[in-house]
């Protein structure tokens, strides 16, 4: 990674990958393949399927979120989705709190409880293994590790699973959601504290394709207390998300 580069997120983000809101079937597709190659094909956490796609009954009621290189050739990159609740069975429990309904802490919060229009889960993940692999790393889907923020000397920055946390933030900004949940590794929380984020543990660990601890985030306190380092990946991130919209709807009323 170039100096500059170090030192302004945004510039170095644009200059190694674009993201985009997946808003029509053939994004979608390249979601679901990313998907079925990590999660079915290299960690066998689902079982492999015959049209090597990998999709849930959470997917209809999803926004998606795909990450490519900006440069060609293209590649994809990664993904994650945004799950929201379902507006014809608006109680129907998040992935998550099926997941982890013996080990929630509802003294803290309790999703339930919550309107259920302004809550959202983030989930699926993936990062495909070019893109993440160290020597041994094998079991993780999207790992964030302390020395991928480098140290003083020799400052780096996780481009691809940070960007698509913040790929996923920005959709839920965007749809009116507060609170953002996730199910993730127990260091999640020291790793996005560096950037000015707070993630708040809500309930016991539990076992779901390793530890994982039930944990949510609030719209907007993350984009109001981001750190100054962190703001321009964050205002490209958003704009590309925009634009991603806005593209969709030009062409929609095109096809009119």
């Amino acid at each position: 990674m170039q100096l500059f580069d170090r030192f302004n997120l945004g510039h170095g983000f644009r200059k190694y990958f674009e993201i985009l809101p997946a808003l029509n079937d053939t994004l979608r597709d390249d979601v679901f393949r990313v998907r079925h190659e990590v999660y079915c094909q290299e960690l066998a956490f689902e079982p492999v399927r015959p049209d090597a796609r990998e999709t849930d009954e959470y997917d209809a009621q999803s926004l998606h979120c795909l990450l490519r290189t900006s440069h060609d050739p293209q590649r994809l990159v990664g993904c994650t989705r945004l799950v929201l609740t379902n507006p014809e069975s608006p109680q129907a429990p998040l992935p998550f709190e099926r997941t982890c309904a013996k080990t929630l802490d509802r003294s803290i919060i309790d999703p339930a409880r919550l309107p259920r229009e302004r809550i959202a889960e983030v989930s699926r993940l993936a990062v495909r293994s070019p893109f993440r692999r160290r020597r041994g790393e094998t079991d993780d889907s999207a790992p964030i590790h302390d020395e991928d923020f480098g140290n003083v000397v020799y400052p780096r920055f996780p481009y691809i699973p940070i960007g698509l946390y913040l790929g996923a933030i920005a959709l839920a900004k965007r749809s009116g959601i507060d609170t953002i949940f996730v199910l993730t590794e127990p260091r999640l929380a020291s790793h996005f504290a560096k950037l000015g984020v707070e993630i708040k543990q809500i309930g016991g660990p539990v076992e779901h394709r390793g530890m994982r601890i039930p944990s949510m985030m609030d719209v907007e306190s993350i984009v109001r207390n981001m750190r100054f380092l962190v703001k321009p990946i964050w205002r490209v991130i958003h704009d590309e998300i925009e634009n991603g919209y806005k593209g969709a709807a030009g062409s929609s009323q095109l096809s009119a």
